[in-house]
């Protein structure tokens, strides 16, 4: 519920078809938050210990998975006008399969047969979706619509492979570090520091973008806590359960209508989620 609420949230802080808020503000406040709660949760199971600051050479390599994120997060947020909210959350599975050849490159871990046949279900779906989304963007730019622009498609694609590349290298950190989460949030709010832009903070921030704030604090957490604990692809296969939830939420509040195209994508994906937990 709370990673499928991200695009409603996103969409519902719209004004005149333009995000009221800065994203890098937004993103900005969202790790000081996550800081905030990971250093509270430090000190929590740390009452008997000394604590001491992690050393540059340990953190070093969470630099470049925070500048992957910081730019995603970003990106995420403005792509949100070139596509409905439903759209966003079946196009965004397109990171599972560029997470599925990183996975094995990077992790060096096999992929079983039937695996790869649900990663390619997951593509196919994606593709049946682009299609209908385009087809219908002519006609209505609206989040009761299924639609996606060409700009919105180069813009998921890209999205794709940046959160596969940092999805990936950051399991590889996590399962070598010990209080990965600490390192992992304390990186990430010194990266995104520097692209706050000047002026007010929190100007265009309203109700929505608070709680889009606070959930995004607390999915990234338990999104860091799954990477610890499980594997990345997993972790991808549960988002993607998300899609059911942000169309119901879509279809309720903005009224949303499905096309051929859109159905047909959303039961391959849930063809392809059964497949793999069969692995």
């Amino acid at each position: 519920m709370v990673y499928a609420s991200y695009t409603i949230l996103v969409h519902l802080c719209e004004r005149n078809g333009e995000i009221s808020f800065s994203s890098s503000a937004m993103v900005f406040v969202t790790e000081v938050m996550k800081l905030l709660i990971s250093l509270s949760l430090l000190l929590k199971e740390s009452t008997s210990t000394v604590l001491s600051l992690p050393s540059f050479k340990e953190v070093l390599p969470f630099s470049i998975p925070a500048v992957l994120y910081t730019f995603n997060n970003n990106l995420a947020v403005h792509m949100q006008l070139q596509m409905d909210p439903a759209t966003y959350q079946v196009l965004s599975n397109l990171k599972i399969l560029t997470t599925a050849a990183l996975y094995r490159m990077i992790i060096k871990r096999p992929i079983s047969v039937l695996q790869w046949i649900a990663l390619g279900m997951l593509t196919l779906a994606g593709a049946f979706n682009s299609y209908g989304g385009l087809q219908s963007s002519t006609e209505s730019m609206s989040a009761g619509v299924i639609h996606l622009t060409l700009q919105g498609l180069l813009m998921i694609s890209l999205y794709a492979l940046v959160s596969g590349l940092a999805g990936v290298y950051m399991e590889f950190i996590l399962k070598r570090r010990y209080e990965a989460e600490f390192n992992q949030i304390l990186i990430l709010f010194f990266c995104t520091i520097f692209t706050v832009e000047d002026g007010n903070l929190f100007n265009g921030f309203n109700i929505f973008t608070w709680i889009l704030i606070c959930s995004q604090a607390v999915c990234g957490l338990i999104m860091s806590a799954v990477m610890k604990h499980g594997n990345n692809i997993t972790r991808l296969f549960l988002i993607s359960c998300a899609m059911l939830v942000t169309t119901l939420l879509s279809i309720a509040i903005f009224y949303l209508k499905l096309n051929v195209y859109f159905c047909i994508s959303f039961l391959l994906v849930i063809g392809a989620l059964i497949l793999y937990h069969k692995t």
